[in-house]
């Protein structure tokens, strides 16, 4: 699988979860940036049924598939944030293009049915 420097075409900001570190901070952390954003192809999933039933709210995924140019350090725990999209990684990162690049999986979440 090559990656294709013409489909990098996406600035997305990788992000980092920070633990509050107060004594009543349990479950609060914040995210911080993680250097600047990059050039990424952010290639979405094909509809599927991806909706659940998530305490009780029906929840629908929107799986995509993200591939950048190698870079060290990035971990499952992180995010990817393009504009108002926050795509928490779910799977990766496989090197591929003999390690010159990354590719993850990632999902982001609304609640799913009528806006009205």
């Amino acid at each position: 699988m090559l990656l294709d420097p013409g489909k990098l075409n996406k600035r997305i900001q990788i992000e980092r979860p920070v633990a509050n570190t107060a004594f009543k901070g349990a479950g609060s952390g914040q995210w911080e940036a993680v250097g600047k954003p990059v050039w990424a192809e952010v290639e979405d999933m094909l509809p599927s049924r991806g909706e659940r039933l998530a305490g009780g709210i029906n929840v629908a995924t929107r799986p995509a598939r993200v591939r950048m140019r190698y870079r060290a350090g990035i971990t499952p725990d992180m995010r990817f944030v393009m504009g108002a999209r926050v795509m928490p990684i779910v799977a990766g990162p496989a090197e591929i293009d003999g390690g010159d690049g990354l590719e993850f999986m990632v999902e982001d979440y609304s609640t799913a049915g009528s806006g009205a």
